[in-house]
């Protein structure tokens, strides 16, 4: 048969969302500056879908500071893989700020998250090993585990009793070259609960195993210093390989990797994803560096982020919604319903009340289930959020009479 043929037989999971969905529910284009008011399809709209969580991407210094860094370096430089021409003092400067931020003793920059993290677990374990991992972790991990040769297995999602038991199966199975991996998640991007991190650690007394946390949504907004959710349960130390984003508190292409100076020059040395890519342009990587100075130096934008959260998720509690209960800046709010109806509440809500919301149905969600995902950024005030609130009062009478025809 032949391969596009094929192809033509095997839909996307997403179904109608990238089919009629096109431009619209799937690929929408918003206009205009970044910030919480941007332009779909030519109407203002209060935006509720972008992980600019502390309004960096808004921030006009921010602008200058990038300006100025294309000007100086220009988007090209430097030339070829940080192995071979690629590095520069700015690279290992953010790595050594990066570090130090989280907590850790070295780290390595990373050009893109979803890559990145997909070669570092990759690297870490050969087929000796066991990997471990939650069943609700993010798609970068799962594509991760597909490349690495260990033996793998899934704990039921932030269920410890479900990790005993593949930890003590991994256990029981290890040779004397093996080695155990736990790959989870500081907070998982739909749901935004926190990953069981105490309880997964407390379990290193019993078997020795190394922990790898994939903190995207963590890294900026959570800790006490936003160093992430290590920090902010009180186990930062208990991460043996921590992973951050920009692509979140950053807003900003790039990702890192850190931990012990030898796991890093492990890495370093064969992560391919890096060995064979071009490194992050030199404006990249100095605006990176004055963001994660500004963002230690305001942490009041962190406070305005989640003043925003809990004024959003109260609200919406207070109108009837069933919102889950989130531990982060992520707001996601769950209904019974069909995919028609995920669409339904996107489309009511942009095209008679302007406010930007995302959702998904079956089959990011079980069948019969619609999230609605919101994004609380610092940029967000108070009169956005009561707009907010209005137009999910006004279309709540809608939902729950669509809702009502699924439990029917």
């Amino acid at each position: 048969m032949d391969l596009f043929d094929k192809l033509a037989n095997r839909p996307s999971p997403l179904g109608p969302f990238t089919s009629a969905g096109y431009g619209y529910y799937t690929f929408p284009k918003l206009e205009g500056p970044l910030g919480p008011e941007m332009k779909f399809n030519g109407k203002d709209m209060v935006v509720w879908s972008i992980n600019d969580y502390l309004g960096v991407g808004s921030n006009e210094k921010i602008k200058q500071i990038d300006a100025e860094a294309t000007a100086k370096y220009s988007l090209s430089a430097p030339m070829g893989a940080r192995l071979m021409t690629g590095n520069s003092d700015e690279h290992e400067a953010l790595e050594k700020e990066l570090a130090a931020f989280v907590h850790k003793e070295d780290a390595q920059l990373l050009n893109f998250g979803y890559q990145g993290i997909m070669s570092v677990v990759h690297a870490l374990v050969d087929r000796n090993d066991y990997l471990i991992y939650d069943e609700l972790s993010h798609a970068c991990i799962v594509d991760g585990k597909q490349l690495a040769m260990a033996d793998k297995s899934v704990f039921k999602h932030n269920d410890i009793e479900s990790f005993k038991k593949q930890l003590y199966r991994a256990a029981a199975k290890k040779k004397d070259n093996s080695s155990i991996l736990v790959v989870t998640e500081g907070v998982f991007g739909m749901t935004g609960d926190l990953g069981i991190l105490p309880e997964i650690i407390k379990l290193k007394e019993e078997v020795p195993f190394r922990l790898l946390v994939d903190d995207a949504h963590g890294f900026g907004t959570l800790g006490h210093d936003g160093s992430g959710t290590g920090t902010q349960l009180e186990c930062q130390d208990g991460i043996d390989i921590y992973f951050g984003t920009f692509a979140k508190a950053v807003a900003l292409i790039g990702a890192f990797v850190a931990s012990e100076p030898r796991v890093i020059q492990f890495l370093k040395a064969n992560v391919r994803s890096q060995i064979f890519a071009k490194s992050l342009p030199l404006p990249i990587v100095a605006t990176a560096r004055e963001r994660l100075k500004m963002i230690r130096q305001h942490p009041e934008w962190r406070e305005k982020l989640w003043a925003n959260t809990l004024k959003l998720r109260e609200g919406l509690i207070k109108i009837g919604y069933n919102v889950l209960p989130s531990e982060s800046p992520v707001t996601p709010v769950l209904t019974q319903g069909s995919t028609d109806l995920c669409q339904d509440i996107m489309r009511i809500l942009r095209e008679d009340h302007g406010i930007f919301v995302s959702g998904v149905a079956y089959p990011v969600v079980p069948k019969g289930v619609v999230l609605i995902r919101l994004i609380p950024t610092a940029a967000h005030n108070d009169a956005h959020i009561e707009k907010t609130l209005t137009a999910f009062e006004a279309i709540k009478e809608f939902v729950e009479t669509e809702a009502s025809k699924i439990s029917a």
